[in-house]
């Protein structure tokens, strides 16, 4: 009996204290939220939101401060393995007063090419634009007793011209662009289009080809716009002009050795044959001292047409 009563009046209360629909829905919301609020401040810290990504649009932020930056690449293993440690470090930076930045060289070929990276993973260290290469080790231990003990002050700075400032390394970031451009575009030819590897090679191979010839042809019509060629009737006029320079000449030459062998007293004529016999003695002095006993016979005849001369130039000279 008393249990036939007792669901009776539960029933009954049941039915005085039903819960209306609206009801349900904000305990559910509210339930909801709850859970949410639980779940967030259980979630972890966002991985890697204190390290900086830098690009070609802001690597100049280096420049001013005090910086660590990484240059890595995603299939690296060594990048992989101090990845953690990378962003430790960067957790940790208001601490050391410096900025952590990082850059994907398979992404900003031309921001590695300004520091001339070759081997990954690469840390330089700035400080108000002057850059030191860090060789240490790449635990968190050892890179921030690199900034607490101030040990990039016993390192040697990056060379001016090696400099990423610099002219030359401007050049470099350039060359960088452009192969890593070239490698997009061949990745294309043969992942996209489906290309042969082979004929990918040959296609550039033809197009620096071609380029080479523009830019020699662009290089002489500069030189000849620069230097132009003389005019036919300048280099005949200039030819003639020559040809009358060497006929004057010619001219002159012949006049001044011409003698006059008429006109001339005894006496005058005496004196040049004396002068003519002293260099003829000298000369022939020499020659004989030169050439030895063998010589004599031109000698000899030397002698004979200089007698002969002076006979002509003085019929009336008596003989001896």
């Amino acid at each position: 009996m008393a249990a036939a009563v007792f669901p009776r009046r539960c029933c009954s209360r049941w039915r005085k204290e039903r819960i209306s629909p609206l009801q349900m829905m904000l305990w559910g919301a509210a339930g909801l939220a709850s859970l949410l609020t639980v779940a967030a401040s259980l979630e972890p810290e966002p991985v890697g939101s204190h390290v900086v990504e830098l690009s070609g649009s802001n690597w100049s932020l280096l420049l001013q401060g005090q910086w660590m930056v990484e240059f890595y690449a995603p299939w690296c293993p060594v990048c992989q393995q101090m990845e953690l440690a990378w962003e430790a470090f960067a957790r940790n930076s208001k601490e050391l007063e410096l900025s952590v930045g990082k850059v994907d060289v398979t992404q900003e070929p031309g921001v590695s090419g300004h520091f001339l990276v070759t081997t990954l993973p690469t840390i330089y260290h700035a400080k108000d634009g002057v850059f030191r290469r860090y060789r240490g080790s790449k635990t968190l231990e050892d890179l921030e007793s690199y900034i607490l003990e101030r040990k990039w002050e016993r390192i040697e700075p990056v060379a001016g011209w090696k400099s990423p400032t610099s002219l030359m390394m401007y050049g470099m970031a350039g060359l960088f662009h452009l192969s890593g451009w070239i490698r997009q575009i061949h990745n294309y030819f043969t992942g996209t289009l489906g290309i042969h590897i082979w004929v990918s090679y040959a296609i550039f191979i033809l197009a620096t080809l071609l380029i080479g010839l523009i830019l020699a042809l662009i290089f002489v019509l500069l030189i000849d716009c620069m230097c132009p060629a003389k005019s036919k009737e300048e280099s005949f006029d200039s030819v003639d002009s020559d040809e009358n320079k060497t006929e004057d000449q010619q001219q002159m030459l012949s006049a001044g050795d011409e003698i006059p062998e008429e006109g001339l007293s005894v006496g005058e004529n005496e004196e040049e044959g004396e002068e003519e016999s002293q260099p003829n003695s000298s000369d022939d002095s020499a020659v004989e001292g030169c050439e030895g006993e063998n010589d004599s016979e031109p000698f000899e005849s030397d002698k004979l047409e200089e007698t002969s001369l002076r006979q002509r130039k003085n019929p009336m000279e008596p003989e001896l």
